[in-house]
């Protein structure tokens, strides 16, 4: 489709698939972090905004969670701002894993690279390679960042980082591998440390649609009009996406839905159809790849809907 339905119409559509998923059983809340295992899993949401900053949206649309590995985009929106797509794909990886986002694997199989900073070894690479002196630096970046892809005041939430700060062994072992291979570039533990501050801010669906309508207008917000990104750098962070967005079922996604997407375990999925808009579903049942069903479904109607394949096109 080459022109969007009217205003009317948008809203409609969004109406309708929300009515249709938003009670859509299955999937299970993340239950390795506690906080994620409490959020009532009931809630759901749906939103669409335009490249011109329109917004539609049905469901919790202003409900905060945990952005999780969404904030693997932004991260590497602004290390790809400081250090260009080449290095990141130097240092860092182009590569989709097939592997689970915390997996060890492949970082074994390949001497301990990342492969992709979409995946947990890669985000935490990514944050070790930003330019900062000290870690409040690091972090205070990261979420200047965030905050101004989605044109809001995006806060750190305490409950989710104590959460998650006391129970990412895991990621700690993997800060530690990529620093004994020359692959991590600060203290590990800071660059643990700061990737789990950079998945506890919360966030809302709307949030997530505004994001993910920067990236769909070539780094310009929408909302408030700011040159939040390079423009030349939005091919090299959708692209990623389509890599890795989802998790080991991004070949799936682009193969069902055909348009750049970034999931997160709290239940959050944003989707970007380049120049014409963002599209942003939660809901907190996950299936076994991480991704939320509910959200899944609900993206996906849409895009079918308005015919935003980029393969189809």
């Amino acid at each position: 489709m080459n022109k969007l339905p009217s205003a009317s119409e948008l809203q409609t559509l969004v109406d309708e698939t929300y009515a249709l998923f938003h009670t859509l059983p299955g999937g299970e809340n993340a239950s390795y972090i506690p906080y994620l295992d409490s959020v009532p899993s009931a809630l759901s949401a749906l939103v669409i905004v335009t490249a011109d900053g329109q917004i539609y949206q049905a469901g919790e649309s202003d409900y905060g969670f945990a952005i999780e590995s969404i904030s693997k985009i932004a991260t590497l929106a602004l290390l790809m701002e400081d250090v260009g797509p080449e290095m990141v794909r130097e240092k860092i990886g182009a590569e989709p894993t097939g592997l689970p986002f915390n997996s060890v694997l492949a970082l074994c199989a390949h001497q301990d690279k990342p492969l992709s900073p979409l995946v947990n070894a890669g985000a935490m690479a990514s944050v070790s390679l930003l330019n900062a002196k000290t870690p409040e630096e690091r972090w205070a970046r990261i979420l200047d960042v965030q905050r101004r892809l989605a044109a809001r005041d995006i806060v750190l939430s305490d409950e989710i980082n104590d959460s998650e700060q006391t129970t990412n062994f895991h990621n700690r072992g993997i800060a530690w591998l990529l620093y004994a291979a020359g692959n991590c570039f600060c203290d590990p533990m800071e660059a643990c440390e700061v990737y789990t501050r950079q998945c506890s801010t919360l966030v809302s669906c709307k949030d997530l649609a505004v994001i993910s309508a920067t990236l769909a207008n070539r780094g310009v917000n929408p909302i408030s009009g700011e040159q939040v990104l390079t423009a030349a750098n939005i091919p090299y962070i959708l692209a990623e996406m389509t890599m890795e967005g989802l998790y080991d079922y991004s070949g799936d996604w682009a193969f069902e839905v055909g348009l750049p997407g970034k999931s997160g375990v709290g239940g959050g999925l944003l989707a970007v159809a380049p120049g014409k808009l963002g599209i942003a579903a939660f809901s907190p049942p996950l299936d076994e790849s991480g991704n939320s069903v509910r959200a899944q479904r609900m993206i996906a109607h849409v895009v079918k809907s308005l015919e935003l394949n980029l393969y189809a096109s």
